[in-house]
């Protein structure tokens, strides 16, 4: 099962609210950079009528301890009540980790779309929003609108604009971002919030993300990779959520071609 990353093709964000996560507005895209989640076979001989919750598995080559796939498994069993056999899941990973582009989000909606589909129960709908906003919209896997903290998810039609996505080599955590962005940067006000969201359902934005100055002052890595494709001719070149992986908006595969010189990891999305 294909677990495709985001961009936010703009992102709004406001003060935090009491319960400390913030109001937001983004337009997410899903993009075909994606990484895939396979159910793989039990080991002969196991009783498939046993389970306990901890013998769910999630293998990703690379990344160690718990991951938010398997977390997904385990709230999904909580919240149903399902005792089905112990899954085991494999990832391969092609979306950056820890990067902007919901990676582990993605695998972790693909997991719960995967045991929705072996138990034939479908995914209560607070099981998602308490893995993450992020969750929330991979879920779907549709262009799509997000309001409220991430939790409002609304279709949005229209076209996916030609991307080529460039991967740079850093990690941000989304929480520390959002702590440079509360003590540095202009929240927006709760009406430009719901404004920026009228004119989305009505097919008009700007291509901005409230969080890239947060993400270039905390990883200078950014600003040479937006410059590298505003080199190179792409459109509306900028941070994806909360970074530090950048994209523009380019068809051009000898502007890739010149991008994977610096950028191996370059891809076209």
């Amino acid at each position: 099962m294909k677990a495709p990353g985001k961009v936010n093709l703009c992102l709004l964000v406001g003060a935090p609210r009491p319960d400390g996560l913030h109001p937001l507005v983004s337009l997410v895209q899903p993009v075909d950079l994606a990484d895939t989640l396979e159910l793989k076979d039990r080991v002969k001989g196991s009783d498939p009528f046993t389970t306990s919750l901890a013998s769910d598995e999630v293998v990703c080559e690379g990344v160690d301890g718990e991951n938010l796939a398997l977390r997904a498994l385990r709230e999904f069993r909580a919240a149903t009540g399902w005792d089905g056999p112990p899954l085991t899941i494999e990832i391969t990973k092609r979306i950056p980790i820890a990067a902007g582009m919901a990676g582990g989000s993605s695998d972790a909606a693909a997991a719960l779309r995967i045991i929705s589909e072996v138990s034939g129960i479908a995914v209560p709908e607070d099981v998602p929003m308490r893995l993450g906003a992020d969750v929330t919209v991979m879920l779907r896997g549709e262009r799509a609108l997000m309001t409220g903290a991430g939790e409002h998810v609304e279709p949005l039609p229209g076209e996916k604009p030609p991307l080529i996505v460039v991967p740079v080599d850093a990690a941000l955590g989304a929480g520390e971002v959002y702590r440079e962005f509360d003590a540095n940067d202009t929240p927006r006000s709760p009406d430009e919030l719901a404004a920026a969201a009228e004119a989305l359902r009505h097919g008009v934005y700007e291509p901005v993300n409230d969080l890239e100055p947060a993400a270039r002052r905390l990883c200078p890595l950014i600003d040479r990779a937006l410059q590298a494709l505003r080199d190179v001719g792409a459109e509306s070149p900028m941070v994806s959520g909360s970074g530090p992986t950048v994209f523009g908006i380019s068809d051009d595969p000898e502007a890739l071609a010149f991008l994977q010189t610096a950028y191996p990891r370059a891809v076209a999305a």
